[in-house]
């Protein structure tokens, strides 16, 4: 039986238990997959304990992406190059850190047809690292925003980007505008949302916020008449790619969607 979770903090919303213990059963897999709510002083004592019980590998979550850096062995080139770890598995005996999050993202404006052009990633925590360095390698301009203007500074640094104050991100009219900041995200920020004008002149907006499915960027977008692209895909597919990593299977994309979209809502708000 492999022993697999998620650590972070909070994890009440989280979907992952939902998806890969569903994948486990769908492809007969002898495993389970657990919540394991970790405040940032016992990440240490958690990394500790992986090196100890039977755990075969874990998802990470905020906030702990790059603080968990430095207490694997090895890291994947996705890894180094975001800045950031959401996946975690043993290989030869050594704790690899890798990071899925630049697949799950890339794929929907993959599977779009999606050109390059120039984009707004409002944020600049590890979902942002791991959005504006797919988007670096696709050839898009990348500009940036977030309310914490030296991490964003930073990130801009490392690929090349724009960094745009947070009070002036209205003044762009990007072809592609990108949220990864927690703004409409289930739970305190759930009302909020990261812009507080008119969307006119922006062509696709894409809210990495999968829980609820509609943010309100992402009702605001489609009462303006902006295509969208929902959290989930992403969310699904990056999913996807740890669940190889871990077991070497693949599990049915669209059978995975519809059920966390059936999971999301049967939930209460």
């Amino acid at each position: 039986m492999l022993l697999l979770g998620i650590i972070g903090h909070p994890l009440s919303h989280t979907l992952s238990p939902v998806l890969h213990n569903w994948a486990f059963r769908e492809l007969g897999i002898q495993a389970s997959y657990h919540v394991w709510d970790t405040p940032p002083e016992k990440l240490a004592a958690f990394m500790a304990a992986l090196r100890t019980l039977p755990i075969h590998g874990a998802s990470v979550t905020i906030p702990h992406k790059e603080t968990v850096m430095p207490l694997v062995d090895k890291l994947t080139q996705n890894a180094r190059d975001i800045g950031a770890v959401n996946t975690l598995y043993w290989q030869d005996g050594v704790v690899w850190g890798d990071n899925t999050d630049v697949t799950g993202f890339m794929a929907p404006l993959l599977e779009r047809g999606t050109k390059a052009g120039t984009v707004l990633v409002l944020g600049a925590g590890g979902a942002a690292r791991a959005a504006v360095c797919g988007l670096h390698r696709a050839g898009w301009k990348v500009l940036l925003s977030s309310r914490t203007g030296g991490r964003a500074d930073r990130l801009a640094h490392s690929f090349e980007a724009e960094h745009v104050p947070w009070t002036e991100r209205h003044s762009l009219r990007p072809d592609l505008l990108i949220n990864t900041t927690p703004l409409g995200m289930s739970g305190p920020f759930q009302a909020l949302s990261p812009w507080k004008e008119s969307l006119h002149g922006i062509s696709l907006v894409y809210d990495l916020v999968y829980n609820p499915r509609e943010t309100p960027l992402l009702a605001q977008a489609m009462r303006e008449n902006v295509a969208v692209i929902h959290g989930l895909p992403m969310f699904v597919n990056q999913g996807l790619a740890q669940f190889e990593r871990w077991t070497g299977r693949r599990f049915a994309l669209p059978d995975a969607i519809a059920l966390l979209e059936e999971t999301l809502a049967g939930r209460k708000p």
